[in-house]
């Protein structure tokens, strides 16, 4: 298939929407690190905020854009990751672990997200993101996560269902092996 020019119909600070052989689509500029995080305890670590484009509140993993301040253009994933985590949730990591890089709506934005899994966490903070943010930290008991969540969504919440991914390797013997160079960060 012969692929034509891409045509820019809006600019934005993080997102171009663009037009590709008659297909509208989004373009993120950015990665994004979202992030598995179990504190000693066994309890996942998740945040809650308020997202505009839905209009309600969400429940979702931890996670935010690599390289999308200024002077962190270059940013590594791993590290944005780690400081993401602290900064959402107020825990860091002693080990950060690519998972695995996987779309999240391929049939509208190129995005994707990176799931890392972080490991020997140590809470430093109270975490609740920055001052643009108003980020709810949750502690749930591994065992409770369905049902915490099932409650959270019959209460009007939005469930991330890179949540439910998370769930999944952390019931799987051994995280899926998509690097070749096995890159983790805190070894």
């Amino acid at each position: 298939m012969t692929r034509k020019t891409d045509q820019t119909l809006y600019q934005g600070r993080y997102l171009t929407l663009l037009e590709r052989d008659g297909w509208e689509f989004i373009e993120r500029r950015h990665g994004v690190a979202v992030l598995i995080a179990w504190t000693p305890d066994r309890e996942l670590l998740l945040v809650e905020q308020y997202r505009i484009p839905i209009g309600r509140r969400t429940i979702e993993l931890p996670a935010g854009l690599v390289g999308d301040e200024p002077g962190r253009g270059t940013e590594d994933l791993l590290e944005a990751a780690g400081r993401e985590l602290t900064e959402e949730t107020g825990w860091r990591a002693g080990q950060l672990t690519e998972l695995m890089n996987c779309p999240t709506s391929a049939g509208l934005s190129s995005e994707t997200v990176t799931f890392v899994l972080a490991r020997d966490l140590e809470q430093v903070a109270a975490g609740g993101g920055d001052d643009s943010e108003d980020i709810v930290v949750h502690r749930i008991p591994g065992v409770a996560v369905k049902a915490w969540l099932n409650d959270r969504y019959r209460a009007g919440m939005a469930i991330d269902p890179k949540i439910y991914a998370a769930l999944f390797w952390s019931d799987s013997t051994e995280a899926p092996d998509h690097r070749a160079d096995g890159k983790t960060h805190g070894e």
